[in-house]
């Protein structure tokens, strides 16, 4: 008998977190024989997790694929209540994240948690294989882990599939530790932001973000224009210090966090729209 899903997990250079997501997989609810999980090592290749999902999903039996990620530790009964909500007309399955934090976390580790609030991501979906045979699958031009998911979401919805919420099939992702200044290295990411932008303009203005970033292009501007004009400083230097207290409310005081969080603050912003200016040129869109 052919499987009834496919697990697909894209994974590269990380195989003590890999064998902790394949061991909860192998303990599934779900007998042995009706589930296969696909495992696909980007390590050497490097060409993005669209693109390695891509991979997984085309050599899978099963009528049905799930995604999960390397870093995950899928609940027992993930993929039987995953399966569970596939009524007749349900294209695709968006599962629940949870992502356990400390009383006081950073702030990489709160931005982290905001998965917990996605309608669709890759660490946690179910999807009919004939609809990701119909929709070409994940578009590979995202190379970074960034977008692929949303824009996945979004050609479903524009092809008129049928995408419904199951919470109760549950993946925990715990937040992996980050190095200091994760923040500066993650800004590279927003020039997907521009290719999301250009492919989905309605739906991105609607469910990711209703208006560019301003507030960033405020600050550069008036970084900008401080020398000749000296009032621009100070309008740059409140914007920078709002930035750096809305990310310290809520978040760890320690001397080492209040310290990375003033700095990288400083450089957020330029660093931002740069990568911003980077997608809107090689997209060709305007600014996102």
């Amino acid at each position: 008998m052919s499987p009834a899903v496919a697990v697909v997990v894209p994974t590269c250079g990380r195989p003590d977190l890999l064998r902790r997501c394949v061991a909860a997989l192998e303990a599934q609810s779900l007998a042995a024989d009706a589930y296969e999980i696909i495992v696909v090592d980007d390590t050497l290749a490097r060409r993005g997790p669209a693109a390695t999902r891509n991979i997984g999903w085309r050599r899978a039996r099963a009528p049905i694929v799930a995604f999960t990620d390397d870093d995950t530790v899928p609940d027992a009964e993930w993929l039987a209540r995953g399966l569970a909500a596939f009524e007749p007309g349900v294209d695709a399955v968006a599962g629940r994240i949870v992502m356990p934090l400390p009383a006081t976390p950073t702030d990489y580790e709160r931005n982290e948690q905001g998965l917990e609030r996605a309608e669709f991501v890759t660490a946690n979906c179910f999807v009919r294989r004939a609809v990701l045979q119909r929709l070409g699958g994940f578009d590979e031009s995202f190379r970074l882990p960034w977008r692929e998911d949303s824009d996945l979401h979004f050609r479903l919805l524009e092809a008129g599939c049928r995408v419904v919420r199951a919470p109760h099939a549950v993946v925990v992702h715990p937040v992996r530790p980050a190095p200091w200044g994760v923040s500066l290295r993650q800004q590279r990411k927003v020039m997907f932001d521009a290719l999301l932008f250009r492919k989905h303009r309605a739906l991105y203005r609607e469910r990711i973000r209703g208006a560019p970033r301003w507030d960033y292009y405020a600050v550069v501007a008036s970084l900008a224009l401080s020398p000749f004009w000296p009032p621009a400083l100070l309008i740059w230097a409140f914007l920078t210090a709002r930035l750096c207290c809305d990310r310290l409310r809520g978040t760890s005081k320690a001397p080492a966090h209040v310290a990375e969080m003033v700095i990288t603050s400083i450089l957020i912003p330029p660093l931002s729209v740069f990568w911003r200016l980077v997608g809107a040129l090689k997209f060709r869109v305007t600014l996102v």
